[in-house]
């Protein structure tokens, strides 16, 4: 196993009484031994102190021999004894890190050189519970798709409000992927950190809960990458489940947060997802009709 700190420190001081704030960057990964080395090196690449905490759970691919392969002592590796729900795992790897800030990194995503500290520095504004960027996507060789995307309506500092209506109207995904935000500890454990009954917008739900205690920061920069691979779990579950899902989560958010979360909200998100359900059966028809034009006869 990989040594380490068990506290790694940042090279400024945070506005807590002049105390230094430490920060864990974790890459929960299964069976990633294909992307694990090329995310790790982006982010031992940055220019700011942490602490790597990358936890393998119970991959069969060697995913732990790559990540005991970086000799550095800023990364600490974790196996789980048996694979555990993609909930679980998230919760024990930021549970078994130890900083104050945290940052959770997939094992397919990458961060961009030099965008770390930007987004520590601003973490130095204890009001601040949540900040991210927008992304880019790239695809399985690391070829840039689309740049820029992200954080509808959210530049800036805003709200829980703001957050919580931005997400429910326009979705998960236009939010950003998990390796662009960064949050507190002490949020994550005050809320329970993940939910993992539903899976696809699990990070995007922790996000709009700790914002309850403060307010949300979206960075204009680009900070990471999310990886459209046909191997990453978006890519492997099905429309209908992630449709299903995201109206489950906003539902959900309207039902606990109904000070921020109005009907008129969840019934936009609800008409976002007919459109995407009707865009996706034109787009199935029209590949069917392709390959059967004997049926418009």
């Amino acid at each position: 196993m990989a040594g380490g700190s068990a506290g790694w420190v940042v090279g400024w001081r945070g506005s807590r009484g002049g105390l230094a704030i430490s920060l864990s960057i974790c890459v929960p990964a299964y069976n990633a031994a294909g992307t694990l080395a090329t995310t790790m090196r982006s982010i031992l690449d940055q220019d700011a102190d942490f602490e790597l905490l990358v936890l393998d759970n119970a991959s069969t691919d060697g995913t732990g021999d790559v990540a005991r392969g970086f000799d550095d002592p800023r990364v600490r590796v974790h196996r789980n004894e048996r694979v555990l729900p993609i909930g679980d795992n998230w919760n024990r790897a930021v549970e078994i890190s130890s900083g104050e800030l945290v940052k959770v990194v997939c094992a397919d995503d990458i961060l961009m050189p030099g965008t770390l500290q930007a987004q520590l520095d601003l973490m130095r504004d204890d009001e601040i519970a949540l900040s991210s960027t927008k992304f880019d996507v790239i695809d399985e060789v690391g070829e840039v798709e689309d740049s820029g995307l992200g954080l509808p309506g959210l530049v800036g500092a805003q709200s829980v409000l703001s957050l919580m209506r931005a997400i429910v109207r326009h979705g998960p995904a236009e939010f950003g992927p998990t390796a662009a935000a960064m949050f507190r500890r002490r949020d994550f454990q005050r809320v329970g950190g993940f939910r993992g009954d539903l899976v696809f917008p699990m990070d995007v739900d922790l996000f709009a809960r700790v914002c309850e205690s403060g307010a949300f920061y979206g960075m204009p920069d680009v900070s990471a990458a999310w990886r459209n691979s046909s191997f990453n779990l978006c890519s492997r579950t099905s429309t209908v489940s992630k449709l299903t899902e995201q109206a489950r989560f906003h539902h959900r958010l309207g039902r606990e947060y109904p000070e921020l979360v109005a009907r008129g909200d969840v019934i936009a998100g609800d008409l976002r997802l007919v459109r995407q359900a009707l865009q996706r059966l034109q787009i199935r028809t029209m590949a069917i009709l392709r390959r059967r034009p004997d049926l418009l006869r």
